[in-house]
């Protein structure tokens, strides 16, 4: 997957569309991502045994991973990624438009 847990990414299509935020979750099997602050829910919820926050809760929910682009931390915008193979055989990904490693 071209996005992973903790990349800073800018949402594309959808009614958040231009917001930023922190991938907190990568759903693979379904082509979803949890970014922090879009696409928020409101969840009726029920006292129960393992709840302890009951009433209307506020979170997030998933995104199709299609509608959100990554964030290169050099050009600090939206981009494509690329990947690359370094002269150790380690698999990187790397920016289409400038040319950066985007690994941490």
């Amino acid at each position: 997957m071209r996005v992973k847990k903790d990349d800073e990414v800018q949402v594309i299509a959808g009614k958040d569309k231009g917001k930023r935020g922190k991938v907190h979750d990568v759903l693979p099997k379904d082509n979803r991502v949890i970014v922090s602050g879009v696409h928020m829910i409101k969840r009726h919820t029920k006292p129960g045994r393992v709840r302890t926050q009951t009433g209307i809760i506020e979170r997030e929910a998933p995104i199709h991973l299609s509608n959100v682009m990554p964030i290169c931390n050099k050009c600090n915008r939206a981009t494509r990624i690329g990947y690359k193979f370094l002269e150790d055989g380690s698999k990187v990904r790397v920016c289409k438009s400038c040319g950066e490693i985007m690994e941490k």
